[in-house]
């Protein structure tokens, strides 16, 4: 199935009606990377496309209830349930699994697409670690659509971060042998790209995070970048959450699905939050913390290993986050004053990001006492102007367009593809 289009014009806005396409999308087993394109998915498969979606089998039943066809493949990244030490400490430590899992999984993904001669797809979408959805893309001379969970690289990204980033990693000859092989695997499927840009800047993006996030905005190439904002659907099919019916507060601490072995900062929250007149606190663990090792906890604190976190947020207070992009952007969505308490990569420039909009406090780890934890929770629940801040920023997310603003966007990547082909 090819597609075709035809525009019409609403309220000045060109909207492209295209016949139904296939469309192959590319992930990992990670809750931060699947979950932010699910709703953009559904909405695909909602107008009548087909939408294939490579995903291992951890993910397959998340997948498979957007409509989309799952395509199974085995990776040999941590799965979404790992301790987060398995991903090593240093910057090669985080990179290399990327590229080993690009590597042994091309083939897999070859095969599990062999089948579909004369209808292969006709748009690729993909997750920012998805490498071999690139090379799949130019295998099958089809554009390749990034969906960025989080934030992009902006002009002067690589001059300010990057190269300070990796200046050291790259004299190594650990360093070296990396960039050896990831060249060696490009050139081996035909990109002559350098992998630098190969991985951090894709010729087309939708950015899954409202702009309000993303550092720099006011310098991303918006001819590559489109920043839709967040992606979310009905959300019941996780469950429910009742605010307690004497609750005054309601505070939310969740350091995410992965790095959520802390047990000595939830031994904090409970000091800070459990002797409050009023307050209640949902306190979720994850799955490598006892709830025994958090000592006594008094009545007003609910442990959970897993809670349905908008559920919860839109009834909260207060949310102290680990500032992942999920996270973050539903605190905004849920205009929540936040407590921000990074853990890794991304995490601590969202951090920034919330406390410089001013509806957050940062606060490092190291320094999450239950005092520092109650001092800014009582300052920030209360404020008038943070309150007003995120009332702002939630309209402005709105704006954005969100799931259907990105499926439209889409869709003329589509007729753009028609208009090419029927012009060659």
């Amino acid at each position: 199935m090819k597609p075709s289009c035809t525009r019409r014009i609403v309220s000045r806005t060109v909207v492209v009606m295209t016949s139904p396409a296939h469309i192959a999308m590319f992930s990992i087993a990670a809750h931060g990377h699947v979950n932010p394109s699910l709703e953009v998915i559904r909405e695909l498969v909602a107008r009548g496309h087909r939408v294939t979606y490579a995903i291992p089998p951890a993910f397959a039943d998340k997948v498979a209830e957007t409509g989309a066809e799952p395509r199974i493949w085995n990776s040999t990244l941590p799965g979404p349930d790992a301790d987060p030490e398995a991903w090593g400490s240093t910057l090669l430590d985080n990179v290399e699994p990327f590229l080993d899992d690009a590597i042994q999984a091309l083939p897999q993904l070859i095969e599990a697409y062999e089948g579909d001669e004369g209808d292969e797809p006709d748009l690729v979408l993909h997750d920012i670690t998805s490498y071999p959805a690139r090379v799949l893309a130019h295998r099958w001379g089809v554009p390749a659509i990034s969906l960025s969970p989080n934030l992009v690289a902006w002009e002067g990204y690589e001059e300010e971060v990057a190269e300070p980033m990796w200046a050291e990693p790259k004299k190594t000859e650990r360093g070296q042998a990396y960039y050896r092989r990831f060249h060696a695997w490009l050139e081996e499927n035909g990109i002559t790209q350098h992998p630098d840009p190969f991985v951090g800047r894709p010729d087309r993006s939708l950015v899954l995070i409202p702009r309000a996030l993303q550092p720099h905005a006011d310098r991303v190439d918006e001819s590559v970048y489109t920043f839709v904002g967040a992606c979310q659907g009905d959300r019941t099919a996780e469950g429910d959450w009742q605010r307690p019916a004497d609750a005054e507060k309601v505070v939310l601490v969740s350091l995410g699905s992965a790095f959520t072995k802390q047990p000595a900062f939830y031994r904090e929250c409970v000091r800070a939050f459990g002797d409050l007149p009023g307050w209640h606190l949902v306190l979720q663990v994850g799955r490598h913390v006892d709830p025994a090792e958090l000592g006594d906890v008094p009545a007003n604190v609910e442990v959970r290993s897993w809670v349905p976190q908008l559920a919860v947020l839109k009834q909260a207070d207060l949310f102290v986050t680990h500032a992942g992009a999920g996270g973050s952007q539903e605190g905004l969505a849920t205009a929540t004053p936040m407590i921000a308490v990074p853990q890794a990569v991304d995490q601590f420039g969202n951090a920034d990001m919330l406390q410089g909009l001013g509806v957050a406090r940062h606060v490092p780890t190291e320094e999450a006492t239950a005092e520092a934890l109650r001092e800014a929770a009582l300052a920030l629940v209360d404020d008038p102007e943070v309150a007003r801040r995120l009332k702002d920023i939630q309209a402005e997310m709105a704006r954005e367009g969100g799931t259907r603003r990105a499926a439209d966007l889409i869709e003329a990547e589509l007729a753009a593809v028609r208009d090419t082909r029927e012009k060659a």
